[in-house]
């Protein structure tokens, strides 16, 4: 599985319909599930993004293929950084000269 951080900004459209954010969040964490993945967090910000997930996807092609559909529901616009985790950046480490 690999690890992205998604920040995330609502449109207008999303904005305007936010009291059904919830419900659009639950049926994002379904789309995750459905390719093999998992929606590990939410959280609601302030500052330059309006809220961060944390999800794992089988690879990256699933993982924009899962972008991609969210995207297209109009609600959001997301920036994806992949993310490694501790065990990861020991072996990347271990592998450099």
């Amino acid at each position: 599985m690999e690890t992205y951080i998604v920040l995330v900004n609502f449109t207008e459209q999303g904005v305007k319909d936010i009291k059904n954010g919830p419900s659009r969040l639950e049926a994002a964490r379904a789309a995750y599930k459905s390719i093999g993945g998992e929606l590990k967090a939410f959280y609601l910000t302030l500052g330059r993004y309006d809220a961060i997930v944390i999800g794992d996807v089988p690879n990256a092609k699933a993982g924009a293929g899962l972008a991609l559909a969210i995207g297209m529901q109009g609600n959001i616009r997301t920036e994806s950084v992949r993310a490694f985790n501790e065990a990861e950046y020991a072996e990347i480490t271990s592998a450099l000269p």
